[in-house]
């Protein structure tokens, strides 16, 4: 494809996205659903954050390759991401393990999820990738980085987080020279390479590559042929091409988004509960650290046709009330007091119960006289007249799933269970 020197170079590239695994550290979480269809932030789900970055960003054509319990996340692609137009240069591609290669295949690493498409991309003639991690929490512009790619002439540039040499150690790290040129690259090391000129920081993969599409197919293809590959990413691909060829680092500093009150670049993963929790009640804060209410770079999602949230009742001890909360349509606060919570759309909390620090996630019923405390609660729970949750470690132990931090994941089998 040729490209006009006024041309973004977005407009000349493909993202795709790799969300085809489990979370499993994310627990009963992910029992009936992939780790990026999970929901967050009142509306969205975990992968619509690297999609409205490349969106955002101005990349056009898109993939989203599937895999493990796919249905929940194909179904809210075909609905919120169903709005491309190939008459415009646009496309959206849902790609699920199909056995288009061999009979008995599924996807078996990240490059091999690319690897199995080539001919749908090779269709659309993009002159670069950007390979995206579809399970992070975060605003970045890949254009950036498609510029960096190019200035710097590498094979591949990676997208990398600075942090503490102690947290390097569950990441991917790289090892650069002055001029972020990558020279070594390790899965999860004991002892991780720093930048140069600190003793505690280094960089860690957030998961993202961009590649001039023809290299990419040589290396994939490359990789294929070769009987010993993981067929991924972080274990054969990269560190080949820091060895044979050029790697580049791309600092999340140098192309995250920060809108009005954001004061650090904000990057999870929310691959626990603990985490998952934590992200979603950031949304809560006077200020919080990911600011969603950017028109300028909005995050796209499903939005379910709802009536606006309701609260009723005014008497003392029965009043419908949420203080540092995000209530999503459809709900009704019957009652109730609501405290540092996120309510996904269609809860319905019922009189003289109590919210706090809880994630509650859609057409969830709450009866009366609950007390829940800490919690995340799954899709479409039935919370029964008052159970109380969050004020004896050893009791909600017994009953659910509590986190380290004392956080209590609910479903409904937990519930179920407890009738028993």
């Amino acid at each position: 494809m040729t490209r006009s020197q006024s041309q973004p170079l977005a407009r000349s590239a493909m993202a795709y996205v790799l969300a085809g695994g489990r979370g499993s550290r994310l627990k009963d979480l992910t029992d009936r659903r992939a780790k990026p269809a999970v929901y967050f932030g009142g509306k969205s789900r975990i992968i619509d954050f690297a999609l409205s970055n490349a969106m955002n960003s101005g990349i056009r054509r898109i993939g989203v390759a599937t895999q493990y319990k796919a249905h929940s996340l194909i179904r809210h692609l075909q609905r919120g991401w169903n709005f491309s137009r190939e008459e415009r240069n646009e496309s959206f591609d849902i790609l699920p393990a199909s056995q288009r290669v061999s009979e008995n295949m599924w996807y078996e690493g990240t490059a091999d999820a690319v690897y199995q498409n080539i001919d749908i991309i090779d269709s659309y003639k993009p002159e670069y990738m950007v390979i995206l991690a579809g399970d992070h929490i975060y605003k970045m512009d890949y254009e950036l980085m498609l510029e960096e790619h190019v200035k710097s002439g590498a094979d591949v540039t990676l997208g990398c987080l600075e942090v503490t040499k102690q947290e390097a150690k569950a990441f991917g790290v790289m090892g650069v020279d002055k001029n972020d040129v990558i020279t070594s690259f390790v899965e999860k090391p004991s002892n991780p390479p720093t930048v140069p000129g600190s003793d505690n920081l280094s960089l860690a993969s957030m998961g993202i590559y961009v590649f001039n599409t023809d290299y990419l197919f040589e290396q994939l293809q490359r990789d294929a042929d070769d009987p010993d590959s993981k067929r991924d990413f972080g274990a054969d691909i990269v560190p080949y091409i820091v060895k044979n060829g050029k790697a580049q680092a791309h600092r999340f500093s140098k192309s995250c988004v920060k809108s009005e009150g954001e004061e650090e670049a904000y990057w999870r993963d929310v691959g626990t509960v603990d985490a998952y929790h934590e992200a979603n009640l950031d949304l809560c804060s006077y200020e919080p650290p990911l600011n969603l209410y950017d028109k300028d770079w909005p995050i796209w999602t499903y939005s379910e046709i709802t009536p606006p949230a309701k609260f009723v009742h005014d008497d003392e001890g029965r009043r419908g009330a949420a203080i540092n909360s995000m209530v999503s349509g459809g709900c009704i606060v019957s009652g109730a007091q609501i405290e540092e919570s996120l309510l996904f759309t269609g809860v319905h909390v019922r009189s003289y119960s109590s919210l706090d620090r809880a994630v509650v996630m859609p057409y969830v019923n709450v009866g009366r006289s609950s007390r829940l405390k800490n919690v995340v609660i799954d899709r479409g729970v039935q919370i029964p007249e008052g159970l109380v949750v969050g004020e004896d470690a050893d009791l909600d132990a017994k009953r659910f799933l509590r986190s380290d931090k004392g956080v209590c994941l609910i479903t409904q089998a937990m519930i179920d269970a407890l009738e028993e």
